[in-house]
């Protein structure tokens, strides 16, 4: 196992669908993922979170919704693959779209990998549990 684990993972959850962020909530902490979740809701705030602010903790990992408010997830990721400061901040694109063009332009741009939505919390919950045991317990990240 990651020795990642002897920390909280930190989380960031950019998704503007009230809803959504709960369901995530849950399925984390269903799957008992010693994390901490924090949550933007529009590509503006995810940016200023990032770079702006030096009060937050830089995540581990990113969960970036497409369609957002003020700037879309497909803006944010290209700031971000773009910045040598948070490129290596693993970004998985976590939306409803399940559009090809979608996935290639998020590909295009980096993304880390790209997950489609499920309806329900059992399905997040799956989707959750599979993206913490790859991530947080398979991968190693950078610190």
């Amino acid at each position: 196992m990651n020795t990642q684990q002897a920390r909280p993972v930190e989380i960031l959850l950019v998704e503007d669908n009230p809803g959504d962020v709960l369901l995530t909530q849950e399925a984390f902490a269903e799957i008992k993922c010693c994390n901490r979740i924090h949550v933007v809701t529009d590509g503006e705030q995810a940016i200023d979170y990032l770079c702006k602010r030096s009060d937050t903790v830089k995540p581990d990992i990113i969960l970036l919704d497409l369609n957002l408010p003020k700037k879309d997830g497909r803006e944010v990721l290209e700031e971000l693959k773009n910045d040598p400061a948070l490129r290596r901040i693993p970004v998985v694109v976590l939306t409803s779209s399940k559009a090809e063009k979608d996935i290639v332009m998020s590909y295009n741009l980096h993304a880390n990998c790209y997950v489609v939505k499920p309806i329900g919390l059992e399905g997040f919950s799956e989707i959750v549990g599979s993206i913490s045991m790859f991530w947080f317990s398979i991968v190693a990240l950078p610190d």
